[in-house]
């Protein structure tokens, strides 16, 4: 006992005391009663576990206590945390490239996003835009705009973009694909998508989607107009029919299209566009009866038909009457199969024309800097809107999850226990280590080899909670090289064993007695065992307490094998509290 005073009051050892130690250490001794005969044993199990008579029986319950609060602890959820105060968001930051004809923000006013979050919309055109990406610190956009006739200067970092504007005319001397590139560059989000948006910058590009689209579906189903596309003017030699339409260049509004009659007017436009040194399709001329447009803004669906009053080949120029018609499963087919090209277009539209023979050819799809047109032009851009809003309530949230306090730590097994952690004992059968005087870190405890042997010869330790084999249900006695010591058997009946240096000694069971009477046992517990020179009591008390503190992987064993295995530890503990 004084030496476990010394121990507990050493401050290193009692800083690495689990909560609750102290505490139960300075609980008043309860009293216990003399050891109870087999017949009482098996009629109250549990009391006999904690009916011990010597005087450490309370040092061993609270010990036994606190190490399966320390087990435990890490298994069970963590306290929930008081109530916090409510974080505010900062408001999410949305980017309308478009012109000032629109008001975009007023579409947006009282959107938030997942419902609690505000959108803060900043309007501006491609021309009025600069920016600088960062690896690892986004986008910061600068926007030069004139609103009323003041300068507005400002920087911000977008969340959220959404393109209305072509970043790329040949017609209109404009190449903002530059920008384009930086906001890919920065990571940011957008409808549509900017890699959409980047490809869409080459008209030709496109329709090569769409000529693969063409070969899926076949001529029927996906009537393409048959064109050809020529690098430059040098393989412009001569058309297969007349008349024609050449389209130079990339160029939107029926900008850069002219209609060729004859083989010598178009001599004089190969020499074009040789001058303007770009690209050039032809495609053969549909005297066209109306024009068709199906357009896609989410999951919404409209189409229309526009008819040229003033009679020009170009139904987009002049005047025309437009109509909406009713969207057919072959419309929707259409615009279906080029919302799936670059990755998906939440915004596109396909434009048909339908000749006067009766025949429909598609002629191009547009993305979402598509111009709105018909009766539904509020109807469509609050469509835009809401399709903006629920895109946004799709991202991720800034700064990343953190684990809720709620939520119980899942166990991860571990090679290896660092230094500076408390375990519980050698390995059985194998040499045990010096252990530190100031509570240094001892060696992790391996699991015990399997031995041979039935089941029902497996008994469970006082506290019922791991198995222990018959050769190793009597404690274990230890000795350091040079001095011999004889371990003590259960009652004397089995012969002694020396011990090795190194190597523990485990003791042989012995048939349960029922002829031995209580006075007998209470004498045979009060016997004084053999004093141990070298033995750390710290150490062997721990090492009987590893037995109570594993888990309850064990089955009921016999009566007879309980009332053993309390004996034996009555006299393991008169033998260390003796002194």
């Amino acid at each position: 006992m004084n030496f476990l005073r010394r121990r507990l009051s050493d401050s290193s050892f009692v800083a690495n005391l689990p909560n609750g130690y102290m505490t139960d250490l300075q609980r008043p001794d309860s009293s216990t009663s003399s050891p109870a005969s087999p017949a009482m044993e098996r009629r109250h199990p549990q009391p006999l576990a904690a009916s011990f008579s010597s005087p450490g029986s309370s040092l061993f319950s609270s010990f036994s206590s606190a190490m399966k609060q320390t087990s435990q602890a890490p298994l069970g959820p963590m306290e929930s945390p008081g109530p916090s105060t409510p974080v505010v968001q900062r408001p999410r930051i949305l980017l309308v490239i478009d012109d000032a004809h629109t008001d975009w923000a007023k579409y947006f006013h009282g959107k938030k996003v997942n419902g609690e979050i505000e959108i803060r919309v900043e309007q501006a055109e491609f021309s009025e835009l600069n920016l600088a990406a960062y690896v690892t610190g986004g986008c910061m956009v600068d926007m030069q705009v004139v609103r009323n006739g003041t300068k507005i200067v400002r920087s911000f970092k977008p969340d959220f973009i959404l393109v209305r504007q072509h970043a790329y005319s040949m017609a209109l001397g404009e190449d903002y694909r530059s920008l384009v590139i930086g906001l890919q560059y920065g990571g940011l989000p957008a409808v549509n998508s900017l890699y959409s948006v980047y490809n869409f910058c080459s008209k030709p590009w496109v329709f090569s989607q769409l000529i693969k689209i063409f070969h899926s579906l076949g001529p029927e189903k996906f009537p393409l107009v048959e064109q050809t596309f020529f690098p430059n003017h040098k393989p412009m030699l001569t058309a297969p029919h007349f008349p024609v339409v050449v389209k130079l260049g990339h160029a939107h509004a029926g900008m850069g299209k002219i209609k060729v009659e004859n083989q010598h007017d178009y001599q004089d436009i190969t020499s074009m566009v040789a001058m303007a040194k770009t690209y050039a399709t032809t495609e053969a001329f549909i005297d066209s009866k109306y024009d068709i447009r199906i357009q896609k803004i989410g999951s919404n669906y409209k189409a229309y038909m526009r008819t040229s009053i003033s009679g020009n080949w170009k139904a987009n120029t002049g005047s025309a009457m437009l109509e909406q018609v009713a969207m057919t499963e072959r419309y929707r087919l259409w615009v279906d199969s080029c919302s799936e090209m670059f990755g998906g277009l939440d915004i596109c539209a396909v434009k048909a024309v339908h000749s006067k023979d009766g025949r429909d050819y598609i002629i191009e799809v547009m993305d979402s800097s598509m111009p709105l047109i018909g009766e539904h032009l509020e109807e469509d851009k609050q469509l835009m809107a809401d399709l903006v809003v629920s895109k946004m309530s799709q991202l991720p949230m800034p700064g990343g999850t953190v684990p809720s306090p709620l939520r119980p730590w899942t166990p991860q097994t571990k090679p290896a226990k660092p230094p500076g952690q408390a375990q519980l004992g050698p390995p059985l059968g194998q040499p045990q280590p010096r252990t530190p005087t100031q509570g240094g870190p001892r060696q992790a405890q391996s699991p015990q080899p399997p031995r041979s042997g039935s089941p029902s010869q497996q008994r469970l330790s006082p506290q019922g909670q791991q198995p222990l084999s018959p050769s190793s249900g009597s404690p274990q006695q230890q000795r350091s090289p040079g001095s011999p010591q004889l371990s003590r058997t259960s009652g004397g009946s089995s012969p002694n064993q020396v011990s090795k240096p190194g190597t523990t000694l485990t003791s042989q069971p012995r048939p349960p007695m029922q002829s031995r009477s209580t006075s007998q046992q209470g004498e045979e517990s009060k016997k004084p065992a053999a004093p141990h020179p070298h033995l750390n009591k710290s150490q062997s008390l721990t090492n009987s307490l590893s037995t109570s503190d594993a888990s309850q992987r064990g089955t009921p064993s016999e009566d007879e094998a309980k009332a053993e295995t309390i004996r034996n530890l009555r006299k393991s503990f008169a033998s260390l509290f003796s002194d």
